[in-house]
């Protein structure tokens, strides 16, 4: 795991993906289907909460000590989310952990959803940020003088702050009144 947090752009959860499927580690691996599926069957909850360090807690409780059997148990908690246990109509009839699952057992109860909202993308720091990488992909060279980068956005103050956290993620490099892609 550590060599893999350590290479630049592998999150925590590529890391677990990798070191489980990859290389048959023990480690829990949890996306918003497993979560799904751990709020519904173990809490009964219709909805998981924000992502949080106690949705790994929980899904490493859950894992076979077995690593072959834990990347296993970890690929099918990752499919019976996507497949089944679906966010907006769960087919629970179908579900082979149905007799085991808490939510279904209290009749299904809309407990509400906790999770925290993605704000809007229009005209968010984030499509500022895309609108950078855009222009300098379209770019010849993939590079231009940082004047002319999203020179028409309404913003300025916005388009820069996005070409600043682009260059400090290393997504970006700016070079002698230039701004282009890393080589």
């Amino acid at each position: 795991m550590d060599a893999l947090l350590a290479l630049s752009g592998i999150g925590d959860y590529t890391a677990r993906a990798v070191a489980v499927f990859g290389y048959g580690d023990r480690h829990p691996v949890v996306d918003t289907n497993t979560r799904r599926v751990i709020a519904r069957a173990i809490d009964g909850r219709s909805q998981p909460g924000s992502p949080s360090r106690r949705d790994l807690a929980q899904m490493s409780q859950l894992l076979p000590e077995d690593e072959t059997e834990s990347a296993v148990f970890n690929a099918a908690m990752m499919e019976l989310g996507a497949t089944v246990c679906t966010a907006r109509s769960p087919r629970c009839e179908a579900c082979p952990i149905a007799a085991e699952c808490a939510w279904l057992a209290a009749g299904r109860p809309d407990t509400g959803d906790a999770r925290r909202r993605q704000a809007k993308y229009e005209g968010s720091d984030r499509q500022a940020r895309g609108g950078v990488l855009r222009a300098l992909r379209n770019a010849e060279g993939h590079r231009m003088p940082t004047a002319d980068v999203l020179a028409e956005w309404p913003d300025p103050a916005q388009r820069d702050r996005a070409i600043d956290s682009l260059i400090v993620d290393g997504l970006v490099e700016a070079v002698d009144g230039t701004l282009r892609l890393p080589a």
